[in-house]
């Protein structure tokens, strides 16, 4: 967007809206209340059940949705990945600008390798953050957090075609799962924190997008 504006390209602001924007604002607000809903008719339903025997077996029907997860987020931030760099490629002359052209098999490697490594790097700080600083997640919520937030991925990217944020959606749904302690449960602050990073993310890209294209340009790079 911020290259665009720069090289006074005509935006389809009516296709950006519906989309990216919408479903990147909706997806977050659809993963909180579902979340709480789901993990209320969870806590329901095994109320009368023994919390060793429920405990046993949500633990292991996690393992089930952090796998669904994991599509979920390849589904989504893969493909976002594989287009920024396919559209490097064509910007470049690289590669052909065709609709029925596949993505070539090296960036999909690239990609999967690149989301590997970053979640390698600097994933365990934000589970950490996720699963304890923010709200005490038990293994019941995070079934539901994670059922949710995968489902939420799978109907965006397959039904809608729309990219969406797979933190922005896992993140709201562990909110949302963990609010049904109370309010107090979750800590507002590490929230906050966390939302003003999602606010000051999509205008400092674009800043930083209309800046290096200008840079581009004074040095004569097409």
């Amino acid at each position: 967007v911020g290259a665009a504006l720069a090289s006074s390209l005509i935006v389809d602001w009516g296709g950006v809206k519906s989309k990216v924007l919408f479903p990147m604002v909706i997806s977050p607000v659809v993963g909180m209340t579902a979340a709480f809903l789901l993990t209320l008719l969870l806590q329901w339903v095994f109320r009368n059940a023994k919390k060793s025997r429920t405990g046993k077996g949500f633990r292991v029907t996690q393992i089930f949705a952090a796998g669904t997860m994991s599509i979920g987020h390849g589904l989504q931030d893969a493909q976002k990945t594989m287009g920024v760099m396919t559209l490097a490629l064509i910007a470049g002359g690289f590669q052909e600008n065709s609709e029925d052209l596949p993505v070539q098999p090296w960036v999909k490697i690239a990609a999967a390798l690149a989301i590997s490594l970053g979640t390698y790097a600097g994933g365990w700080r934000i589970m950490k953050t996720l699963g304890k600083r923010m709200v005490e997640v038990n293994a019941i919520r995070g079934v539901a957090s994670q059922t949710v937030a995968s489902t939420v991925l799978f109907g965006m990217a397959i039904g809608a075609q729309a990219p969406i944020s797979t933190t922005h959606t896992i993140t709201s749904s562990i909110i949302g799962a963990g609010a049904t302690r109370g309010p107090k449960w979750v800590r507002w602050r590490v929230v906050s924190n966390i939302v003003t990073a999602w606010v000051l993310t999509l205008p400092a890209a674009a800043l930083c997008a209309a800046i290096f294209y200008y840079i581009f340009q004074f040095l004569g790079m097409p």
